[in-house]
């Protein structure tokens, strides 16, 4: 049976990269290629990238077997720390890795997402978010 996880990295990119780039590496990780039709054939997954000052922060949400929990986290590891991607447009963004969490807790405010996650088998994985500078100011970030 699926259990949610949560995992979280820290990231430097240039203010105008694309914060998208590392939840599509993230997902050509885990399913092969960013773009795939589903299932998910390891672990359907969520992430968020949003600026915090001058660095990113990436939070991934996936649901595994149990057993599967370390993989999948290496996995995630293993994509962000390889720095970069080259997107359909030919441009490559680029970034680099300052920690990651490999024991992130799902936040309460996350749970019923993650949940749904433990559920999806046909649709509606990899699904990948940004949050950009411009939406983000005046709320602190």
């Amino acid at each position: 049976m699926r259990k949610p996880f949560a995992h979280e990295a820290v990231l430097t990119m240039a203010a105008d990269a694309d914060t998208r780039a590392p939840g599509a590496a993230i997902t050509a990780a885990l399913c092969g290629h960013w773009k795939h039709e589903p299932p998910c054939p390891l672990s359907p997954h969520h992430s968020r990238a949003e600026w915090v000052g001058s660095e990113v922060h990436v939070q991934i949400l996936f649901a595994a077997e149990r057993e599967m929990e370390g993989d999948v986290r290496h996995r995630i590891d293993q994509a962000l720390v390889g720095g970069r991607l080259q997107g359909p447009n030919g441009v490559t963004t680029q970034w680099q890795l300052h920690g990651s969490s490999l024991h992130s807790a799902v936040l309460e405010q996350e749970a019923d997402h993650a949940q749904r996650l433990t559920r999806l088998s046909t649709f509606g994985c990899c699904l990948s978010e940004r949050v950009s500078r411009a939406s983000t100011r005046g709320r602190g970030h």
